[in-house]
């Protein structure tokens, strides 16, 4: 192509997708040391030192812990020292070093801390404190719970247990009872031996009406053993010895200060009886013992000679 009016005219380049850098003396001052850090550097130079060694330690650390697994160690260590999380929280200084636990009557703090999940592998910032409040919550003797983590090492436990009310039997077996008849757990051990008996079905929602009849026997509360309720209508008072005293359906506690008064007059409960009936509110029906029959019968005898022969 010729010059036109004197002027030069360069070739246009070729068209080419996308932009293009041109390389020689018009590429950028930084491409251009790019090019030459790029052909005159070795690869291994590039490298970070000592790269070699790092790789070949994974390597190896990697091919221990397989063949500890394979091998079964891994497992005797989680189990021994815990979790690979809690022991590595528990070296850096925030292991579980105290539990305070407030609001327990019943309960141990053992019990607490078996059922809450904590141990000495356990390490603060990985307990579930959620978690364990839910299992406590889950035990009978548990109404509410509440924990806290307390940085670095403190676990705070509040409880507030379901008061136990008395002991109730029922085909056999025993529970303890919350004051509205709802069991709390079952009797396995004495440390309620000392909560009052109730016996029968449906026995444990009335509990509180054999109560008050324990308050109206004043003194002779304590030989009182158990309450049985019978066809869920009445009371029947089960007295040490074996004595038993049956009350009426209505107006039980007017009987129990009939029975007080008879005690306290003639020292019934003295007697071989097995049984008062108080049922009545105008007689007292009594069962006597063999002994007791015996020696009634005989005292009848005699007492029918002694008539005949004034006779």
């Amino acid at each position: 192509m010729k010059a036109a009016a004197g002027l030069p005219v360069a070739r246009a380049p070729t068209a080419v997708a996308g932009p293009q850098l041109l390389v020689g003396e018009r590429s950028p001052r930084w491409l251009r040391a790019a090019r030459r850090s790029a052909v005159s550097v070795p690869l291994g130079q590039r490298l970070p030192r000592r790269i070699g060694t790092w790789l070949a330690l994974a390597f190896l650390g990697a091919s221990a812990a397989a063949g500890m697994s394979v091998g079964g160690q891994v497992e005797t260590l989680r189990h021994d020292l815990g979790e690979p999380r809690h022991v590595l929280a528990r070296m850096v200084g925030f292991g579980v070093d105290r539990v305070t636990i407030s609001g327990i009557a019943e309960l141990s703090e053992i019990e607490v801390l078996i059922t809450a999940g904590i141990d000495p592998k356990v390490s603060l910032p990985f307990f579930d404190a959620e978690e364990a409040r839910r299992r406590l919550e889950a035990a009978p003797l548990i109404r509410q719970a509440t924990i806290r983590k307390l940085y670095p090492g403190e676990i705070s436990i509040t409880l507030t247990e379901r008061e136990p009310y008395a002991l109730w039997q029922l085909r056999g077996e025993l529970f303890v009872i919350a004051a509205d008849g709802t069991v709390i757990d079952r009797m396995d051990d004495g440390r309620f031996a000392h909560l009052p008996l109730v016996v029968g079905e449906g026995a444990n929602t009335r509990a509180r009406e054999y109560l008050d009849l324990l308050r109206e026997a004043g003194p002779l509360a304590p030989r009182v053993r158990a309450g049985s309720l019978v066809a869920g209508r009445r009371w029947t008072l089960k007295l040490e010895g074996g004595v038993e005293v049956r009350l009426p359906e209505d107006e039980p506690a007017a009987a129990v200060k009939r029975l007080i008064a008879l005690e306290s007059d003639v020292r019934l409960l003295e007697k071989d009886i097995l049984a008062i009936d108080l049922r009545q509110p105008d007689r007292v029906a009594l069962r006597l013992t063999e002994e007791g029959a015996g020696a009634r019968a005989v005292q009848l005898k005699t007492k029918g000679k002694k008539n005949g022969g004034e006779a």
